[in-house]
């Protein structure tokens, strides 16, 4: 887990349990020598009454372990001789395919299943270390459902930047769908007030590290996935409460309209001039 304030990661023995998520002991300590007498009078008598019974969720991760599976039995089926070039060809993002008038075909599928591709055991390895340590974290803090809807939009979101920024380029990964996330959290972790110094650096190094020259990373899905995340992260934040869920899911079908909206641009410029019109 990792601590609301700081964003560190702590152990189960370590941590504190909070409104919201855990805090770490460093933390923690911070909190308690910051307390005015009558807030430090206010918490022994809430301790001292007799502790209630609580219904507890599951707060397992259990939708990131599914992506995680998902994601390794595709880039496995990929290996296989004969079929797996035709699996691959079939899930992996290329803008032309999305309209008709180009090649004939209508494929939108593959807006999402981009994040199920990866070019080598190193490409899927470093994105799903990144997703288990980030989901983790994040989905029991969202839970799955949220959670789910945030990983397709990001990813979506850097399918729509590739098309709209790199037209013809093919892209494989989840790294548009990883850059979600880290943009989700970076929004939450400042709504909470946590210290997200460190995620901030981490991910302006991968960002960076994706306009180096002769990198042949998609930098355009980084930033497509980043803007999407954390524009649905935002959404979470200020739509957290039960009353609140037919508006959430409202702005987050919003966010997907506007994505498809998106997509209709190139009908207008790229496409006629792919065509030579």
């Amino acid at each position: 887990m990792l601590c609301q304030r700081c964003l560190r990661t702590i152990c189960a023995e370590c941590q504190t349990p909070a409104a919201v998520g855990v805090v770490c002991p460093e933390c923690m300590k911070a909190q308690q020598s910051a307390q005015t007498t009558a807030q430090r009078k206010a918490e022994r008598r809430w301790r001292s009454r007799a502790p209630q019974p609580v219904l507890v969720g599951d707060t397992r991760p259990l939708a990131t372990y599914a992506i995680i599976g998902l994601t390794a039995i595709a880039y496995f089926i990929a290996l296989i001789p004969g079929i797996g070039t035709t699996v691959e060809r079939f899930l992996f993002f290329w803008a032309p395919s999305l309209y008709p008038s180009l090649t004939g075909l209508f494929e939108p599928w593959r807006i999402v299943t981009v994040s199920l591709t990866h070019s080598s055991i190193w490409h899927i390895a470093l994105n799903m270390l990144a997703l288990w340590m980030i989901g983790r974290s994040l989905e029991p803090l969202l839970g799955r459902g949220r959670f789910v809807a945030l990983y397709l939009l990001s990813t979506a979101g850097g399918s729509v930047a590739v098309t709209l920024l790199s037209f013809e380029t093919p892209v494989v990964g989840a790294s548009g769908a990883i850059f979600g996330l880290f943009g989700a959290l970076l929004v939450i972790g400042r709504h909470i007030g946590a210290n997200i110094t460190s995620i901030a650096v981490i991910l302006g190094i991968n960002l960076a590290i994706g306009f180096l020259p002769g990198a042949n990373i998609s930098w355009q899905a980084h930033v497509g996935g980043l803007v999407i995340g954390a524009l649905v992260g935002f959404i979470f934040t200020r739509t957290r409460g039960k009353d609140q869920r037919r508006r959430q899911i409202a702005l987050l079908s919003a966010v997907g309209g506007g994505l498809v909206v998106l997509l209709i641009i190139p009908v207008f410029t790229t496409v006629p001039a792919y065509l030579g019109v």
